[in-house]
């Protein structure tokens, strides 16, 4: 039987120093402010937005959400972006992404609208260029962020270590296994055009999966003494009697009793993820004084 690795404890000891955080930010007239924007209302985003007000309610975090419409057009989405900009009482915002499939390409041109100092979660390209260079230029993506904190939280031993990525997305993947080679762990990065990807994960010390792909791992991708971080967040109509629900990409059931450690979703990286943000919004909060 696997570990569980929850977040709720990683995100209650972080969670304790960002209240600190922000009471003293509060007691010098400034209010931490996230501003979220979503275009349409997909389950899987709407799951993130609840949980990122319960979670900023308990720290002392406001949160703004602005709900455009799944059809609205570049120009809509651009002019939001730029009024965040100009107000001072906003410090971090966070566009939910992938953008409505319309809008994907400009995904990259909107992101970078952004001014980096509110750019608390990674979509611009300087943030980005941070992660990759190992440099603090801005804020690293927050998933990868909580995958780490989740695995230093749980002493798992990253030096020397075998991990394989598989997802190779800019806000998940791709960053998660440079942050990973920073703490010197020697990272494979499995995708859709990897040849067996089932053979290669079977071979690492530690798996992160962040494929987007419910069922997606499976016993044949997984080995006794490994620890298995799941990190994706996807909608399964299936659950709970057909209401639907979240899922990660393990097959729980099967991955779950071989391993040695292993993240629930929901409740593991995105329990921490959400304050990971917020931590962010307080830091982007701090710089401002």
């Amino acid at each position: 039987m696997a570990k569980l690795m929850s977040g709720k404890a990683v995100a209650d000891a972080l969670g304790i120093q960002i209240s600190e955080r922000a009471a003293k930010l509060k007691e010098k007239g400034i209010v931490p402010t996230l501003a979220v924007i979503r275009c349409g209302a997909k389950p899987s985003d709407l799951s993130y937005e609840r949980g990122i007000l319960k979670k900023a309610e308990s720290l002392g975090i406001e949160v703004r959400v602005t709900a455009l419409p799944e059809d609205a057009d570049r120009e809509m989405l651009a002019e939001e972006i730029v009024a965040l900009n100009r107000d001072d009482a906003v410090h971090g915002v966070l566009l939910f992404r992938p953008l409505p499939e319309h809008l994907r390409k400009y995904q990259t041109e909107i992101c970078n609208m952004l001014s980096p100092a509110k750019d608390v979660d990674c979509m611009t390209d300087l943030s980005n260029a941070g992660v990759y260079e190992g440099r603090d230029l801005g804020f690293a993506p927050c998933t990868p962020e909580a995958c780490m904190e989740l695995l230093k939280y749980y002493g798992v031993e990253l030096k020397g270590k075998n991990v394989t990525v598989i997802g190779r997305s800019l806000v998940v993947g791709k960053p998660a296994a440079m942050m990973l080679m920073a703490e010197h762990a020697t990272v494979t990065v499995c995708h859709t055009r990897t040849v067996d990807v089932a053979a290669i994960a079977r071979k690492a010390d530690i798996i992160v999966t962040s494929a987007g792909a419910p069922g997606s791992l499976t016993r044949d991708h997984v080995a006794p003494g490994q620890t298995v971080v799941d990190i994706s967040i996807n909608w399964d109509p299936t659950k709970n009697n057909g209401q639907g629900g979240i899922t990660g990409d393990c097959v729980f059931d099967e991955v779950e009793p071989v391993v040695e450690a292993l993240t629930p979703v929901p409740g593991g990286v995105g329990a921490v993820t959400t304050t990971v943000l917020l931590g962010h919004v307080v830091s982007a909060a701090e710089r401002t004084v």
